[in-house]
């Protein structure tokens, strides 16, 4: 098992945060099997991009909702990782716990 569960989509509130707002969130390593990702689907060519995060944050986006962690942004990013061995990556995670 790659992800703690595959989602079709967010079961919590759309995040309103801009790029530099994201920018501003220390990256922190996070375990692939604590995930349930946002999307069911992967497109392929985001995944084999050599250049993928050219125009993008290097970090994947999670999101904690009432305790759990969601891969909001960067799947592409998560299961390359997960194909080359890798047990986690660096997220950038934003608590949506705490600002409630």
């Amino acid at each position: 098992m790659i992800f703690k569960a595959v989602l079709a989509e967010r079961p919590y509130p759309a995040p309103t945060f801009t790029s530099d707002q994201w920018g501003e969130l220390a990256p922190r390593q996070i375990k692939l099997t604590d995930l349930s990702t946002t999307r069911s689907t992967l497109d392929l060519n985001a995944l084999l991009a050599s250049d993928s995060t050219f125009f993008g944050d290097l970090f994947a986006h999670v999101v904690r909702w009432k305790g759990q962690l969601y891969l909001e942004d960067g799947l592409h990013r998560a299961v390359r990782a997960a194909l080359q061995g890798r047990t986690s990556l660096h997220a950038r995670v934003l608590d949506l716990d705490s600002q409630n």
